[in-house]
């Protein structure tokens, strides 16, 4: 099979091609197991956090991708959920151990033994993927395989930030960075909270004027002060600068969310500009967003079909991925960026 693989870790900027196109044997689906043919695969700055060295280190060599979508190929021993020809998702977690008192409580999010889909075990950059049967979703009818992607992961963990935030309809919502994940967070707001104002806060003109496409209310630039104070901002952006100047747009008592998995290194110094009285006093919170579960993806595939969400989707051909993760990198962002393969 074709695949896209990552052998070590490598900025961008002076490696634009980390992934080499390879030919991999096709993997054998062991117990409790299924062999998926991949027929999409959304990009996402995960990718690029763990080319750059950002996250847990991968296991080299290793086939990045985790917001998949393809057919049951094959069922390995006492697989029984699915028929060979379902359609199928794959999203960012791939196991957890189901035993801890974090799987037991409904955070195998937070699980030590925690496993993530194209880091720790081969991802959907290739032809074929495997993945225990448990961790794969049944998708809504609804969609086409180029939009149920980037629900997998961009909206999935959009609406766990959104949860998190724990805003009620009404509140003034923020929004900083305008990606794959922010744009479907500014549609859920709309249909959940449509007497909720929305702020976007962006580096870019053209992110800006998509935003205010959608609906929100205003955008301005990540600097910018917002016209009002926010209940709740949700972070999407790789950097730090953005989160003190979300701190200082949060009212009394608000929460900014943070969906990220690291932050770049090259801006931490913005941190000194952080005024304890100014920014953080009276209260305000901050939260990280740590992975998602798979009630996440199941609850979110769910409210997605029944909002009839149709993400803003740019596809690329499996062999042009190191191209797809070098415009994110420069921020040429429209939606989501979803890699064509079967």
């Amino acid at each position: 099979m074709k695949a896209m693989v990552l052998k070590r870790t490598a900025g961008l900027r002076e490696n634009m091609t980390p992934l080499e196109l390879v030919d991999l044997p096709v993997p054998v689906p062991g117990e409790g197991r299924i062999l998926v043919k991949v027929s999409v695969c959304g990009v996402c700055h995960t990718e690029l956090d763990e080319i750059e060295g950002r996250t847990p280190p991968p296991r080299f060599p290793v086939v990045p991708g985790h917001q998949i979508v393809g057919r049951v190929e094959k069922s390995g021993p006492n697989a029984n959920r699915f028929k060979v020809g379902d359609r199928v998702g794959i999203a960012w977690i791939h196991s957890a151990c189901g035993t801890c008192r974090h799987c037991l409580n409904n955070a195998e999010n937070l699980c030590d033994e925690f496993e993530a889909t194209g880091r720790d075990a081969d991802g959907g950059y290739a032809e074929y993927t495997l993945v225990r049967e448990d961790f794969a979703y049944k998708l809504p009818e609804f969609f086409s395989d180029t939009e149920a992607a980037p629900l997998l992961c961009a909206g999935a963990v959009g609406y766990r930030s959104l949860r998190l935030a724990g805003v009620k309809d009404g509140d003034a919502i923020g929004l900083t960075g305008f990606g794959a994940s922010a744009h479907l967070v500014l549609k859920m707001v709309k249909y959940l909270h449509p007497n909720s104002n929305i702020f976007v806060f962006s580096r870019t003109q053209g992110e800006r004027e998509f935003a205010k496409e959608l609906g929100a209310t205003w955008a301005g630039g990540t600097e910018e002060e917002s016209p009002r104070k926010l209940r709740a901002v949700i972070d999407t952006t790789p950097a730090w600068n953005p989160v003190v100047h979300a701190l200082r747009n949060l009212e009394k008592g608000g929460r900014l969310v943070i969906n990220a998995i690291r932050k770049e290194e090259t801006d931490k110094a913005a941190l000194s500009a952080l005024d304890y009285p100014r920014d953080l006093w009276m209260e305000k919170e901050i939260k990280s967003v740590a992975n998602i579960t798979r009630m996440d993806v199941e609850a979110f595939l769910l409210l997605a079909a029944e909002m009839k969400i149709r993400p803003e989707i740019r596809e690329y051909a499996l062999e042009d991925a190191n191209t797809a993760l070098l415009e994110l990198k420069e921020r040429k962002i429209r939606g989501a960026k979803v890699l064509r393969i079967g």
